[in-house]
């Protein structure tokens, strides 16, 4: 018998009969072969998802507490728990004693539910005119229903979007995130410039209050002065001056152009 073909002989049944593959090579072809199926995301919850994003939010490369993580999210400790032991079933994150870490599995498809949150709050605001203080929990309640199809469409009508209102990059469909070189605006000097690069706040008061301060993604500033104390900061844009509070401020990630405090650009 040949060649992987079937038969019958001296009434027996035979299969077919394949050469043998060294044990790395079958690995290999193994993984061509996972990589080739359908995304793990189309077998996850949206519930699993959101904690995948989540977590990849708060600890952006580092481990994650769970005590942490029920705050963020506004659950209880054992709803966290349950929801770990699943993730973890799928190989989509790790336990270490000094917190929650993704796989790289975990971390492709955290990724990919933050493509898509990203893309729903840009094209919200792009083409339907709703403000950056409502595009968050609105995305929120259609990220279950939006499809991949579906979302790559808005991206093409929202005009390629690269970040979102609150200035958060987009990843790339291939779950490419660009790095990030900013710092909160309370950790600068007296005498800094640069621009306002994101804001980390999903308040919808706080990010009206700022928007009614101009102190949004693109924003370029002077800090001017500070209060002791922990203080509030007194910023100068391009056409007036902005007082604002250390607690926001720490909401505020700024690119800096002075690099040496005290010494302009």
């Amino acid at each position: 018998m040949e060649g992987g073909r079937t038969g019958v002989v001296d009434g027996r049944v035979r299969l077919p009969l394949y050469p043998l593959i060294p044990r790395q090579e079958f690995a290999r072809k193994m993984e061509e072969t996972l990589n080739r199926q359908e995304p793990l995301s189309r077998s996850l919850s949206p519930a699993m998802r959101a904690y995948l994003a989540e977590i990849y939010r708060m600890g952006e490369g580092g481990p994650v507490r769970a005590a942490a993580l029920a705050r963020r999210l506004d659950v209880t400790i054992p709803a966290v728990v349950r929801m770990l032991n699943r993730l973890e079933s799928y190989g989509l994150i790790q336990r270490t004693r000094h917190g929650i870490l993704l796989t790289k599995t975990g971390e492709r498809e955290a990724l990919r539910a933050i493509r898509q949150h990203r893309i729903l709050e840009a094209f919200l605001t792009r083409v339907l005119g709703i403000g950056w203080e409502e595009v968050h929990a609105l995305a929120d309640r259609l990220d279950p229903a939006i499809d991949e199809t579906l979302c790559e469409r808005m991206y093409e009508v929202a005009g390629r979007p690269t970040h979102c209102p609150h200035g958060d990059p987009i990843p790339t469909p291939d779950g490419q995130m660009p790095p990030l070189f900013d710092i909160p605006l309370s950790e600068a000097w007296i005498g800094a410039r640069g621009r306002i690069a994101r804001v980390k706040t999903e308040d919808p008061e706080q990010l009206r209050y700022l928007g009614s301060l101009g102190l949004v993604p693109g924003t370029t500033f002077e800090l001017i002065a500070r209060a002791p104390f922990n203080g509030p900061l007194r910023l100068r844009l391009a056409h007036h001056d902005v007082i604002i509070g250390l607690e926001l401020a720490r909401h505020i990630r700024v690119v800096l152009e002075t690099e040496t405090p005290g010494v302009p650009s």
